[in-house]
């Protein structure tokens, strides 16, 4: 049973609207990895993004729990139901429907979609919850309905914010196979299975703990994909269903080693991790020393050293890898797109920690055998295990915990705290570091350096310190590194605008070439590349590079359109996210739905109306409260003092910001919108161009219509086009026609069944299937069509046994493409032409396999 699909399309047919899959980094400082479904919705439930028009929604959401406060990673393997990743099935109401309906939509569901018995199904409710008891007792009886405390049945999102009383689901795995003290229905034991958790988010917490009512109740619901479908299948432990034993099986044919449940916790482990590391790299996420990027190294290394266990000595993982793409690529394409380069990735991180591991385990075992019996592992020893051989914490103590030892954790954190106060400080939030270099001590030395840019452009300034690249005091500097001006007209890159570049002169000599500016702790940094020694006290003449006044027009206009939005959209625009190059801008802003051609026509004409009324800019410095009170809107990313800094285009804009800007909007020139997308639920982004670019795009817009014009031989394009179109439509349907009458008579039989696998001349590959599913009672039609590098694929089945999407996916993975749709239509994409050939045997012998099965 596909009960991923079972469940989107269930709520579907309840008018939710499905949303993808966010990715596993979310855009949320406050998190390592996103950990539930409702991620994706917070700034909804939060009240940070206005509530969407559609109010009900309903996901299948890949979470990341291995790190940070979420972090499952030591239990994987050695229990029934920890992941590092995991799918988590979700339905959601902003405002919209509440306990009722929740309640009814998880009962129809779980009994007569997925099939449950109600005899094994039991409910909690949260002990003050009446209300929820009242309408469980409608479809259970009360004896199975138990009432908890705060501990297991209260939600809240944060210290304060929405929260509310929640209800769980279980199933009763059965008194035959659980008969523990704890297994009992409440008790801490596995035979009652939660399966799914219906929050009801009815409060708001206030600072002082109180809750209060919310005016929109509102409905959050998470269940674990893995969890259900090992039910389903009748399994008692996640790891034994569908979903893990491909993967197990694998795993015992690389180790040429049997899988025995009872010792079975390396497979498992592998099984587990290939998946967390598949999708991480799939979604960009690198091995790294710090933040996301060292999770992932964490969750390859433990895999790689339970592979040694099992007699590996070389890369392995990689291979499991594969399977994990082949296995769930159907459902999330990229695997399959990007195979190849995850394995790649993967097998070299493999091979890096493969050549540790032998003197890291030699390290390990020589310290075992010297302990006394009851003594705890070295801290010490653990440490240099994990700076120097690159064994993570969690793994040195899943291999004590074989050997039934506990380690001095308090010694390893006091190494691992020198080290850090040595090298590194905290990056809040977001689980990334930054070197924290000798900032510190050029800001208890000189303070914060003074920024002039807002009047010069070029300036005359000392150099009070130079640091390598690794941020460290130098006093000469002779190759690339970072400077810092006593007072410097260079503007650091801060919120949307990116940092000057420009050059550094001495003596009336170029001496440096400045490649970009970014302030740290307070202080502004340059980055240079010299061409000659500077020294510590040069006095050295700065030039900001012409870029910047095209940096500083798309800086205005993002104003402006900021402005606009509210104007044309409505007051619930805010800023989600913002770029500023020399060569276009890009801004992220909060709105529920896509925007019309309309109002992008609307939106970029008044834009281009406040422009062309030349309105100077205005600066001032205002008290904060004073400011908003005027109406200055806030500009994401920035932070704000008591006195700030509010930049207004008379009555058209007013922001608070501390960057450059035009003297007047004349200066910015024409504006384009050039692209309109969706970034998250909520979040739509528009990118533009003004200026110098704004200039180079409309004078390429008239060279295409000039051209097109000439190729036309018509002064009216859409005459022309319309003329075009009605020709090709003409010559389609009598290709088409003439297809249908003589190529597609080109089958073969195979016990009743017409076969037709074949290259197509004509591009409308669909229509010339639907044309031959309609002329034929039992076919199985697959046509490639080849255009310069690419190639389109396309099959159709009616009353055959074959299906369409899993035939498709066969012969697109040989293209280097990916693809698929339903069990009687599907299509896809390549681009490697030269496997033509072998992809369209493969697909013919597919289909002979198929049908004879059958048969």
């Amino acid at each position: 049973m596909d009960v991923r699909a079972r469940f989107l399309n269930f709520f579907q047919s309840k008018n939710h609207i499905i949303y993808e899959s966010m990715p596993l980094v979310p855009n949320d400082p406050s998190l390592l990895f996103t950990n539930a479904g409702m991620v994706q919705f917070k700034d909804i439930f939060t009240g940070k993004i206005p509530t969407p028009v559609d109010k009900k929604a309903a996901s299948a959401q890949l979470c990341i729990r291995a790190g940070g406060k979420h972090n499952d990673l030591e239990n994987v393997g050695y229990t029934a139901r920890h992941h590092t990743l995991f799918e988590m099935l979700g339905n959601f109401s902003f405002g919209d429907y509440f306990k009722k309906e929740a309640i009814s939509y998880a009962w129809e569901f779980v009994t007569k979609e997925l099939g449950f018995n109600k005899n094994i199904l039991y409910v909690t409710v949260h002990q003050n919850d009446d209300e929820a008891f009242e309408i469980w007792s409608q479809y259970v009886s009360p004896d199975k309905i138990k009432k908890m405390g705060d501990k297991d049945n209260f939600w809240q999102m944060g210290d304060t914010g929405p929260c509310g009383p929640c209800s769980e689901i279980f199933v009763d795995q059965g008194e035959e196979f659980f008969h523990t003290q704890e297994d009992y229905f409440g008790g801490d034991g596995d035979r009652f299975l939660e399966i799914w958790n219906l929050v009801f988010m009815q409060y708001e917490r206030k600072a002082d703990g109180t809750l209060c009512p919310l005016p929109k109740p509102s409905i959050d619901t998470g269940m674990g994909l893995e969890r259900i479908q090992a039910l389903l299948e009748g399994k008692k432990n996640n790891f034994d269903s569908s979903i893990f034993m491909p993967l197990i099986e694998e795993v015992s044919k690389l180790t040429r080693m049997p899988y025995i449940h009872q010792k079975g916790a390396s497979f498992r482990v592998i099984a587990d991790h290939s998946r967390a590391v598949a999708f991480l790299l799939a979604q960009g996420v690198n091995f790294d020393k710090e933040g996301r990027g060292y999770v992932l190294r964490r969750i390859l290394r433990r895999a790689v050293r339970h592979g040694y266990l099992l007699g590996m000595t070389s890369p392995f993982l990689y291979k499991i890898v594969q399977k994990v793409c082949q296995q769930m690529g159907t459902y999330y394409p990229y695997l399959f797109q990007k195979e190849s380069s995850i394995m790649d990735q993967c097998q070299s991180e493999e091979t890096r920690f493969f050549e540790t591991i032998e003197s890291g385990m030699d390290m390990f075992k020589k310290e075992l055998s010297s302990l006394p019996k009851d003594a705890p592992f070295s801290g010490e020893i653990a440490f240099k295990l994990y700076d120097t051989y690159g064994f993570p914490l969690d793994l040195t103590q899943d291999m004590l915990k074989e050997e039934g030892r506990k380690l001095d954790i308090k010694t390893f954190e006091f190494h691992m705290e020198e080290q850090k106060k040595r090298a590194k400080a905290s990056w809040k939030g977001s689980g990334d570091e930054i070197k924290n270099g000798d900032f510190l001590e050029i800001l208890n030395e000189f303070g914060e350096n003074q920024f002039n840019g807002y009047e010069h452009s070029s300036f005359t300034s000392k150099v009070i310190a130079l640091l390598n690249k690794d941020y460290k005091k130098i006093t000469q500097l002779k190759e690339e590194g970072y400077i810092v001006f006593e007072t410097t007209p260079l503007y650091p890159e801060s919120g949307g605008p990116i940092g000057d570049k420009g050059v550094l002169y001495k003596d009336e000599k170029k001496i440096a070439d400045i490649l970009d500016t970014k302030k740290y702790f307070g202080i502004n940094i340059s980055k240079i590349l010299p061409l000659k020694t500077i020294s510590v006290g040069d006095t050295l003449h700065i030039i900001a590079d012409n870029e910047r006044i095209e940096t500083i027009k798309h800086h205005s206009a993002t104003h402006l359109l900021h402005s606009v939005l509210k104007k044309v959209l409505g007051e619930h625009i805010a800023q989600a996210g913002s770029l500023v190059e020399p060569n276009r801008l890009r801004f992220d802003f909060s709105h529920p739905k896509a925007l019309s051609k309309k109002e992008l026509l609307e939106i970029e004409s008044m834009v281009n109306a406040i422009i062309l009324q030349n309105i100077p800019a205005t600066t001032e410095y205002l008290p904060i409260q004073e400011a908003r009170s005027k109406g200055a809107m806030a500009l994401f990313g920035e932070k704000y003092g008591d006195i700030v800094r509010v930049v207004s285009f008379a009555d058209e804009s007013c922001e608070l910001c501390g960057g450059i800007h035009v003297q007047n909007t004349g200066i910015i020139g024409s504006f384009y919108i050039t692209k309109e997308s969706g970034v998250s639920s909520g979040v739509r982004r528009i990118e533009a161009v003004c200026g110098k670019a704004g200039y180079e795009y409309g004078k390429n817009a008239l060279y295409v219509i000039t051209q097109a014009k000439e190729l036309l031989k018509n002064q009216d394009i859409f005459i022309g086009i319309s003329k075009l179109k009605e020709q090709i439509k003409e010559l389609k349907d009598k290709y088409s026609k003439n297809t249908s009458d003589n190529d597609l008579k080109a089958f073969e039989e195979i016990k009743g069944t017409k076969l037709i696998v074949q290259k197509s001349l004509s591009s409308n590959i669909k229509q010339l299937i639907d044309i031959a599913k309609n002329k034929y009672e039992k076919i199985a039609i697959l046509l490639v069509y080849e255009e310069e590098d690419k190639v389109s694929i396309a099959c159709g089945v009616k009353n055959a046994t074959i299906n369409a999407n899993e035939w498709i996916k066969q012969i697109a993975k040989i293209l280097e493409g990916a693809g698929g749709g339903r069990e009687d239509f599907a299509t896809a994409g390549g681009k490697n032409t030269s496997k033509i050939p072998e992809a369209m045997q493969t697909a013919k012998d597919f289909a002979i396999k198929k049908i004879e099965e059958f048969t």
